[in-house]
């Protein structure tokens, strides 16, 4: 099965007509993207776009041998124009199918906001899935059986993935290709960033693609230490990293602490942003979880578990430091650093940068700062990936 992609972008496509933000002034050359749109075999399309016919013809392909032109949502603005020779467009009710005189088998998917997705069979029994812009399949089935391909919102919707990873619909070989692509995300190496860190993909308008074919997308890091300072953005950009994949385990070693209203404001808030399939955990207990199996941990923060472990030690005393506790603490920062060398869980890691600050004006700050330095610094050796936020803004230090 071969599929073209006439568009990748928005419906209103990209850059947005009369957008002055930085995205569409960017989005230039094999940047710029019309409004999705997918030929299948030169027979289906999904989706008609303006100009569709034109981006064919630019892609080497005709609409002259369309047989079905399927709707996957609501078009707003003027109804587009059907170019002459190509069928009425329709939605297809949620739940039905069609049988294609060319082949393709095509199946209506529910999804949770309006709008349709289309799982195509084609004559060679490869499967496509397709979804629209904003939206996610609801009441999927766990049947285990993994596209080929799946081609969807992987930006705006991040958890339509992690659904389908849930049900084994997306499984190590599928190849997802993000599309309705917006301004939300920079073009060019910031969108191939975030798209990597989901396991997906962006193609220039145009692309044909072979369902099925293997292509080198590269993996998803098993594990990335997130560094920054103080609202620098590293948790968001950590939660970004694990929201198109199901049942995460938020790992929060800051505790309760009760009565502090500011704190439990920045709990609230944390909350809030995350998936609600996530699960939390509150402990600073970190080595059971590395050690044993299961969905992928975040762990929020390892400053917050540095405290934690110098309180038990008493490190703040210098008698104590010097009797035992700089040798006991040495001794648990290398038990972490050991299993997260050893886990087999995914693992993304957060972390404050607090040695390019200013000088801490006490001792026992001083010494929190270095200690902090050494664990970042052999966390950070443990893992593929490592990045350092600055201003919302993540700067790839390894991987």
């Amino acid at each position: 099965m071969e599929l073209t992609l006439l568009g990748t972008g928005a419906p209103e496509g990209l850059p947005r007509p009369d957008c002055p933000c930085a995205a569409c002034a960017g989005a230039l050359g094999e940047n710029a993207r019309a409004a999705t749109a997918l030929l299948v075999d030169g027979t289906l399309l999904l989706d008609l776009t303006p100009g569709a016919a034109f981006a064919a013809a630019r892609a080497g392909h005709s609409l002259g041998g369309v047989r079905q032109v399927l709707l996957s949502h609501p078009h707003d603005g003027p109804a587009v124009e059907v170019p002459a020779g190509l069928p009425q467009p329709v939605r297809v009710p949620d739940g039905s199918e069609l049988a294609l005189l060319t082949g393709h088998r095509v199946r209506a998917v529910p999804m949770d906001s309006p709008g349709t997705g289309y799982a195509v069979t084609g004559p060679d029994g490869l499967r496509l899935l397709y979804l629209p812009p904003g939206a996610a399949p609801a009441g999927l089935d766990e049947n285990g059986d993994s596209y080929a391909m799946v081609v969807a919102d992987v930006v705006g919707r991040p958890d339509a993935l992690a659904k389908l990873r849930a049900v084994g619909a997306v499984g190590p070989t599928t190849d997802v290709i993000a599309v309705h692509l917006d301004h939300d995300v920079p073009p060019g190496p910031e969108l191939r960033r975030r798209l990597a860190a989901a396991g997906a993909r962006a193609v220039p308008d145009g692309t044909t693609l072979d369902v099925g074919v293997y292509e080198d997308v590269p993996d998803v890091p098993r594990r990335t230490l997130v560094l920054g300072g103080a609202r620098s953005g590293k948790s968001v950009e950590a939660e970004r990293r694990l929201e198109s994949f199901p049942g995460v385990l938020y790992v929060a070693t800051g505790g309760s602490r009760n009565g502090d209203n500011e704190w439990a404001s920045r709990v609230h808030a944390h909350r809030e942003r995350r998936p609600g399939s996530w699960r939390t955990v509150e402990t600073c207990d970190l080595v059971p979880l590395l050690e044993g199996s299961g969905p992928p941990l975040l762990i929020d923060c390892l400053s917050l578990w540095l405290t934690d472990a110098m309180d038990s030690v008493n490190a703040w005393d210098d008698a104590e430091w010097a009797g035992g506790g700089e040798r006991a603490l040495r001794a648990r920062v290398e038990e972490l650093t050991s299993v997260v060398r050893n886990t087999r869980r995914t693992l993304v890691a957060v972390s404050n940068e607090v040695g390019s600050g200013i000088v801490p004006a006490t001792a026992s700050g001083r010494r929190y700062r270095d200690e902090l330095g050494r664990l970042n610094a052999g966390f950070a050796a443990e893992c593929e990936h490592v990045l350092l936020v600055v201003a919302g803004q993540a700067l790839a230090l390894r991987g």
